[in-house]
């Protein structure tokens, strides 16, 4: 069987599965199995594939079937144009995640940091952190996680782009391995999911996702409410806490920074599918303590 029968076969078949983006899943599924690349594919689509290729695609065509991501089969996915391993230890890294980061990079522009220190709360792959250290190259940086799978997940992908020596990563909850520090920002993709929600996720998240890394309570929040409140003791005076949300928690999180009287400057930018999706807010220079 030639590349261009068999991606044609797979394709048809994700699709009777209802798999959403059956084409694509079944050209990168076989450029990675072949170590090229989607180009690759298509300059030669009448190569025959032996019987080790096919049997071994099949492998992983049928994990896709079953619901399994991408990008959880190859291993990887690519991050604001950086490449991380992923597996069953880590969140897989979101386009929408990439707002995040753009405005943690705007706003150490526009306030004039010339080497920030910045805390990565609950790394996961590390997708934030590192995506950080490699547009900020004088930035000294944090990363925790409760995880230790994620720690060295996230250590590998640092290392692999060249930003290991910028960035520190410690095992713990939250603010736990940090004791005293304060940080100029605070940045955090927490977990959003509402405990009702989560049984209603989609296969290709509930099943290979870390829940560790999703679930957050009955509303959601209750990350959200935890950094906020021990955020303000660990950022320097007129620094910035930036958060990732899901839709509809805009008020509550609102709320919540408005309730410790020690944030100022709350605002909320959308992505591009029109989700309110980040949250920020700059410690108040004015206030000391609650």
């Amino acid at each position: 069987m030639d590349i261009r029968t068999i991606l044609n076969i797979t394709a048809i078949d994700l699709e009777r599965r209802g798999i959403p983006t059956p084409r694509l899943d079944a050209e990168v599924l076989l450029f990675h199995y072949l170590k090229t690349d989607r180009s690759g594919l298509y300059r030669h689509p009448e190569r025959l594939l032996t019987d080790e290729e096919i049997s071994v695609f099949q492998s992983w065509v049928a994990r896709r079937q079953q619901g399994e991501p991408v990008a959880c089969i190859v291993g990887q996915k690519e991050f604001w144009s950086l490449v991380f391993e992923v597996n069953g230890q880590v969140l897989v890294p979101r386009p929408e995640t990439e707002i995040l980061v753009e405005e943690v990079i705007r706003v150490c522009s526009e306030m004039g940091y010339k080497n920030p220190s910045i805390l990565d709360i609950g790394t996961g792959s590390g997708a934030i952190g590192v995506a950080l250290a490699s547009e900020l190259r004088e930035a000294r940086i944090v990363a925790t996680d409760i995880s230790r799978g994620a720690i060295e997940v996230a250590t590998r992908n640092a290392r692999k782009n060249s930003v290991d020596d910028r960035i520190s990563f410690r095992l713990g909850n939250l603010f736990e391995p940090v004791s005293a520090e304060k940080f100029d920002v605070i940045v955090s993709n927490p977990p959003y999911i509402s405990e009702d929600e989560f049984p209603d996720l989609p296969l290709d998240v509930r099943g290979f996702d870390p829940e560790l890394a999703l679930v957050a309570g009955r509303e959601g929040t209750s990350f959200h409410e935890a950094i906020i409140r021990e955020g303000a003791f660990h950022l320097k005076v007129g620094g910035w806490l930036f958060m990732e949300m899901g839709a509809g928690q805009r008020d509550r999180i609102a709320d919540v920074f408005r309730g410790s009287d020690l944030y100022d400057n709350i605002a909320f930018r959308m992505d591009y599918a029109g989700i309110e999706r980040v949250a920020m807010a700059r410690r108040h220079p004015f206030k000391l303590s609650a």
